[in-house]
């Protein structure tokens, strides 16, 4: 079994979409976190993190150096206006995310059953340096149809301010419900197991106990060879080995 991140984080390089919506700003999929939260570290370009959450809407502009991050619940659409924007994502509960923790901002009819979600989420080609047209053009359209809800959420959420989200969260919810027993399998052998092993330490630091410092090690990251085309961007992953 390979090692994790500290934390039982999950770690990404993201570069963020540069294809412009409806609206004119280039950018991502708008989805909503339901068990995890999300911090971006950004690398290298400019842009904005437009989010949907019990302020209200929030713009926050996006500039090398800054962290922020977000918890479950925020509705969030990264906008790159440089072109080149890149961050580093650091997420909470690894595992669950990559397992459906996210739910995009589809219109309303699209939300109603996890199969038609589910259909309209797939992407067949995930491979976004393999130079495949229909690969991208899926993308695209997701990110499309993701938009055309966020625009109607975000005029809620003016409108009416944050009440207007429950309507997206409830249905976000009944569409992980199925996935709950699995994600609580991935939270034990992960977040769970990295909690109970800190407190071990603590017990034996208590008592000037140190055994558990003889089994130090240090773990190299692979950069995987291809990226994969993800809802804000694309992805660049590590893959972390026990050698």
């Amino acid at each position: 079994m390979g090692s994790t991140f500290p934390g039982a984080t999950g770690l990404s390089e993201i570069s963020i979409y540069d294809w412009p919506g409806a609206d004119g700003a280039a950018g991502g999929s708008p989805h909503v976190h339901t068990a995890s939260t999300e911090a971006y570290v950004v690398l290298s370009g400019s842009g904005r993190l437009e989010t949907l959450d019990s302020r209200g809407y929030t713009s926050t502009p996006l500039r090398p150096g800054e962290v922020l991050w977000f918890t479950p619940g925020t509705v969030h659409r990264a906008i790159n206006d440089s072109g080149d924007l890149k961050v580093l994502v650091v997420m909470q509960n690894a595992g669950l995310p990559e397992h459906g923790d996210a739910v995009m901002t589809f219109p309303p009819e699209y939300l109603a059953d996890p199969e038609t979600y589910h259909r309209a989420a797939a992407l067949e080609h995930k491979d976004a340096d393999a130079g495949l047209a229909a690969g991208e053009e899926a993308a695209r359209r997701r990110r499309d149809l993701a938009l055309e809800g966020y625009f109607a959420l975000k005029e809620a959420v003016r409108v009416s301010g944050p009440d207007a989200l429950a309507g997206f969260h409830a249905a976000a919810a009944r569409l992980v419900r199925a996935r709950t027993a699995q994600w609580a399998e991935l939270l034990d052998g992960g977040a769970a197991r990295q909690v109970a092993a800190t407190r071990q330490h603590l017990a034996a630091l208590d008592t000037a106990e140190s055994f558990y410092l003889a089994q130090a090690r240090t773990t190299m990251g692979k950069r995987e060879k291809r990226r994969i085309y993800g809802m804000c961007g694309r992805i660049q992953t590590w893959e972390l080995s026990d050698n």
